[in-house]
């Protein structure tokens, strides 16, 4: 896919803002490999590279956007839990690319995947995590969730993992708001959840742990 129609397809999430063009770049090859490594082994349901560019790319940088004050802070380091093919974690972390990050991921083949991404982006300070959450045995300044399975057990796990002070930041649907503040403890200060641009109820969710 052409790099104009990449920046296109991203401009409802960006706020209109154009991407540089190295990142452009860096999103082309980000998703050439996932088409490749996505015929062999599942890393995403959705096979049309343009609702990938819309709905992974596309949510994730959204995301970044929202937590964009928190980002620009140095050092910074980020943990992206059920990091599955890489998102919301490697969007963020080209969108800034000081943040030092943690792609959490159990299952083998997919964490062998993003350390493909890694090396063929040649990212620095960011490493891949081939493990649970809970055996990571360390803290991040904002923990990143999304589309994990069983997300009411992983959640206060993850919620663990966000250092003092720290923020959490899920992508949910918006019915999940009310359960997912139920299930967290009384810590936190919770922002209003901001709808994703073209998406069925989803929505960013931010939360600072007091």
């Amino acid at each position: 896919m052409e790099r104009a129609r990449i920046a296109e397809l991203l401009q409802p999430f960006t706020a209109g803002a154009e991407l540089p063009d190295a990142l452009l770049g860096q999103l082309q090859l980000y998703l050439e490999l996932l088409l490749r490594w996505n015929a062999r082994i599942n890393l995403t349901a959705v096979r049309d590279p343009e609702q990938i560019v819309a709905r992974h790319f596309g949510e994730s940088l959204f995301a970044a956007r929202v937590l964009l004050p928190d980002l620009n802070v140095e050092p910074l380091t980020l943990a992206d839990v059920g990091a599955g093919a890489g998102f919301p974690g490697i969007p963020m972390r080209l969108l800034a690319p000081h943040v030092r990050l943690t792609l959490i991921e159990s299952q083998n083949k997919k964490a062998t995947f993003l350390r493909e991404v890694v090396r063929a982006l040649q990212l620095e300070g960011v490493e891949v995590f081939c493990g649970r959450v809970e055996q990571w045995g360390s803290t991040a300044d904002i923990v990143a969730l999304r589309a994990v399975e069983k997300f009411q057990r992983v959640l206060p796990v993850a919620a663990n993992a966000v250092a003092r002070p720290g923020r959490l930041c899920l992508l949910i649907g918006a019915p999940q708001v009310p359960a997912t503040r139920r299930a967290a403890d009384e810590g936190w200060r919770w922002a209003e959840p901001v709808a994703i641009p073209g998406s069925a109820g989803r929505v960013v969710l931010v939360a600072e742990r007091t």
